[in-house]
């Protein structure tokens, strides 16, 4: 299980001259949250810190990977260029909830407009989707299967 609890406590900032170690604020927000017989269950409590610019980048290209391999089937194909790919770590990512709103923010963005193009539009047949950027916004561009014509 994982828990964003408390994660705030941690990334606040320190008053006074002095830095403030507030690593254990976050335990005291899990013990309000959570009984002491919930608590007791756990194994261990591990207190994770905020993921790196090359972790996010990875989180990414993650997503983008199980898209690409729910599109397979359906012979779509994906391209995700560098700076959709940047634009998707910067706005999917939250230094205090994580990773979390990356995936909500995929499916807004690129899994629903591909949906209703694979039920009725361009990609019904297959095709090749070109994600980019174009005036700071995610730019899905279709290119639809050719057909097989029967004689």
């Amino acid at each position: 299980m994982t828990t964003n609890a408390g994660a705030d406590r941690i990334s606040r900032t320190s008053v006074g001259f002095t830095q403030q170690d507030h690593s254990g604020d976050a335990m005291e927000v899990v013990k309000k949250i959570f009984n002491p017989e919930f608590r007791n269950r756990l194994n261990a409590i591990i207190q994770f810190k905020p993921l790196d610019i090359e972790t996010i980048h990875n989180v990414v290209d993650k997503f983008l990977v199980e898209l690409q391999a729910q599109l397979d089937d359906k012979k779509v194909y994906v391209d995700v260029d560098e700076s959709a790919r940047k634009w998707l770590v910067q706005h999917g990512y939250d230094k205090i909830m994580g990773a979390r709103p990356m995936e909500r923010l995929i499916q807004e963005k690129i899994k629903q407009p591909l949906a209703e193009e694979l039920l009725f539009g361009k990609l019904a047949h297959g095709g090749h989707v070109i994600i980019s950027m174009e005036n700071d916004k995610l730019h899905i561009e279709i290119e639809t299967a050719e057909l097989e014509k029967t004689p």
